[in-house]
């Protein structure tokens, strides 16, 4: 195409092969202008409660696509229920997003659940052992008992796997509907004091991290005892 006369460089037709394209110079092929692509975007959206993870709703809910109007064309790594909130992973780079949601892969999850009920330390063991519910056994890899009382409890459980409502589906197993669901933790990355609706980008360590991320080595899990909800 160079020596058939078809590219340009700032207007004037090149022939000669191996010229050199300088930074800042406008190169174009047929006419056509030729652009290196944009760097991925990497962003955690806080999903508030009442919105679906999908880009448009045939049923007119507010969906993510409310949220990202002024941002570049991105797309959910995973999802989360309408009546979850939460730490969403959004980008545009695919091969992360196909390796991220990868069986094989094992992303860790983290959800804090506000469950019925004082959860029990039978309970937390059935959690870490495996509950039999109708798609296969489903476990926890780690449970964090952080407050009980009487009728309410508030447990963080982190699972490798993502299915239809997991984390719901465990606790009603066990006799303890979940009355609020909060995904925290995607791998590496962790939802701190992002507020509901407000998203951020990725620092470098983050990306970084999500690149180098593997699922760690089976280890025993790990639980914390319940402490007094005031």
């Amino acid at each position: 195409m160079i020596a058939g006369g078809s590219v340009r460089i700032n207007g004037t037709s090149v022939r000669e092969l191996g010229t050199l394209v300088n930074a800042g110079d406008r190169v174009e092929v047929a006419g056509v202008p030729v652009e290196l692509p944009a760097a991925p975007t990497y962003l955690i959206f806080n999903k508030p409660l009442g919105v679906v993870t999908t880009m448009r709703d045939p049923h007119g809910r507010r969906s993510i696509a409310d949220f990202l109007v002024d941002r570049p064309r991105v797309f959910p790594v995973g999802r989360l229920d309408y009546d979850t909130a939460g730490l969403l992973f959004l980008t545009d780079d695919g091969e992360l997003a196909h390796r991220l949601l990868h069986p094989s892969f094992g992303v860790d999850k983290t959800y804090r659940a506000a469950i019925a009920g004082r959860l029990s330390s039978d309970d937390v063991r059935r959690l870490l052992a495996g509950l039999v519910m109708n798609d296969g056994r489903a476990a926890g890899t780690r449970v964090r008992v952080l407050a009980v009382r009487r009728d309410r409890s508030l447990v963080d459980v982190t699972i490798h796997e993502g299915r239809n409502r997991q984390v719901r589906r465990m606790f009603e197993t066990l006799n303890h509907p979940v009355l609020e669901l909060t995904r925290t933790r995607f791998g590496p990355l962790n939802l701190g004091a992002l507020p509901p609706g407000r998203i951020r980008e990725l620092t470098g360590k983050e990306i970084e991290a999500l690149r180098r991320h593997r699922r760690p080595p089976d280890e025993s899990p790990r639980t914390t005892p319940p402490e007094v909800m005031q």
